[in-house]
């Protein structure tokens, strides 16, 4: 599951501060250029955007297309039952989402999608509590850790690879069976799409047009080989119409030639003309062979592949075929959007109590934790596994079982693991001693990818 309209909507661009880090509702600016109802795509609630200040009309209709709706110029949103608004952008060009419904146990979910996944401000509302609340909920599956599955072969299938000839593949995102076996025969989807938001989007518009270069054998072996290579990665679990709600984007089965299902930005991905590392990576060693971009590789395809100069060359082909050129995206140097900004994060020093304490205990603001990690200062943020989880400057990671229950601040002690959870790191026994007056960065979650605090502290 990779690229491409799944991660550039604004739902999940990330904030680029600390949840300790308030910001302040904004001014409203008194002008209303129109509204738009649509149903967010990713919550499947439905919501209403006023378009404020000095947006256009044009540029109105075609942020409410990419909705999925049709713009009502002249008149902002009615007043109807909310938990609240989000504020995007700022100065005199403003987006104010008004967040629908009546259920307040969804107000949490709600500033964290606002502020966390929209980059915005949260407005709550009366039902709300009108302050900000503990987003300790995510609102979003529980992310399922990878886990290494082994089966034998599908009847007809040569032996596996693996001992016993078993045919062994990662349930992650990043992961891969066998190639040429399909990754769905031998791996679960169910975990993979709970490491990635997932929803359905539309394909490219005309992605079902008739192609001529599906008259060039060449050219058909090439789209036939990105395919296989393709379906036997877990990309197949959202981009295929056997995703439960229909495929994310473009899909493998789309009519007549399916790269044509692709958007620009999706297949200089695919070139490797976007930086895509933060999306993780196995090394080819540990993942069949199949590999994608990394910190040692960082210009490679977003596609997991055994062959990476074959695949970015066919992207590369397909892009000249359209006629963008890789200058075209020089404003895009990032592809993984809110893993990338948290992957650059830079913690500001703890305020309110916020550490560890004489005794040892944890204290963090921001809700119940699945994973609490103590770092070195200068440490790179971990975000996602497998290759970007436990970066170098690690002292202590304490995990949450998926089914297990999030820990609350306080009730941590540096060192002991509570009852519940387990160590990642290290290994065995006790981490590394804090010394007194040097700076640690603490970093806590309430998922892979949900941070609640990062920030820094002084050792007592």
């Amino acid at each position: 599951m990779t690229v491409v309209r799944l991660l550039s909507v604004a739902v999940l661009l990330f904030v680029a501060v600390g949840c300790q880090q308030t910001r302040e509702v904004p001014t409203v600016p008194e002008k209303v250029v129109g509204h738009c109802v649509y149903t967010n795509k990713f919550s499947e609630q439905q919501e209403c955007r006023d378009y404020l200040g000095e947006w256009t009309d044009k540029a109105a209709m075609d942020d409410c297309k990419d909705q999925g709706a049709a713009v009502v110029l002249g008149v902002a949103c009615g007043e109807q039952e909310r938990l609240g608004y989000c504020f995007l952008g700022e100065g005199d060009k403003l987006t104010r989402i008004a967040l629908l419904g009546g259920d307040a146990g969804k107000c949490a979910s709600m500033q964290r999608g606002c502020e966390l996944f929209g980059g915005g401000v949260f407005d709550p509302a009366p039902l709300c509590g009108g302050k900000v609340v503990d987003m300790g909920d995510t609102g979003l599956p529980t992310f399922q850790q990878p886990q290494l599955t082994c089966k034998d072969p599908k009847p007809g299938e040569p032996a596996g690879l693996s001992a016993g000839g078993q045919v062994c593949t990662w349930e992650m995102i990043s992961g891969a069976t066998e190639p040429g076996r399909s990754f769905m025969d031998y791996a679960s989807c169910d975990r993979v799409r709970t490491q990635r938001p997932y929803y359905p989007v539309p394909p490219a518009e005309d992605a079902t047009r008739a192609d001529p270069r599906m008259n060039d054998p060449a050219y058909v072996a090439e789209v036939t080989w990105v395919k296989s290579q393709i379906e036997s990665t877990a990309c197949i679990c959202c981009h295929s119409t056997r995703a439960p709600k229909g495929p994310s984007n473009w899909f493998v089965e789309s009519p007549g030639n399916f790269i044509n299902s692709f958007y620009p930005r999706g297949l200089a991905m695919g070139a490797g003309w976007i930086n895509t590392v933060g999306f993780g990576a196995y090394r080819p060693e540990h993942n069949n062979g199949f590999s994608r971009a990394s910190p040692e590789r960082p210009t490679d395809s977003i596609f997991v592949t055994t062959d990476a100069v074959r695949i970015a060359r066919f992207f590369e082909a397909e892009l000249a075929h359209r006629g963008y050129k890789r200058e075209d995206f020089a404003n895009q140097p990032y592809g993984a959007g809110p893993l990338d900004t948290q992957l650059a994060y830079k913690p500001t020093a703890c305020t309110g109590g916020e550490g560890v304490g004489a005794d040892g205990t944890l204290t963090w603001r921001g809700g119940k934790a699945r994973y609490v990690y103590v770092l070195e200062q200068g440490t790179t943020s971990p975000t996602v596994p497998p290759n970007l989880d436990l970066p170098e400057g690690t002292l202590w990671r304490i995990d949450v079982p998926s089914a297990g229950t999030p820990v609350e601040s306080g009730k941590v002690r540096y060192g002991v693991v509570p009852t519940g959870m387990n160590q990642r790191f290290p290994e065995a026994g006790q981490p590394a001693a804090l010394t007194s007056g040097k700076t640690y960065y603490l970093y806590v979650l309430a998922d892979i990818i949900v941070p609640i605090t990062r920030c820094t502290f002084t050792a007592p």
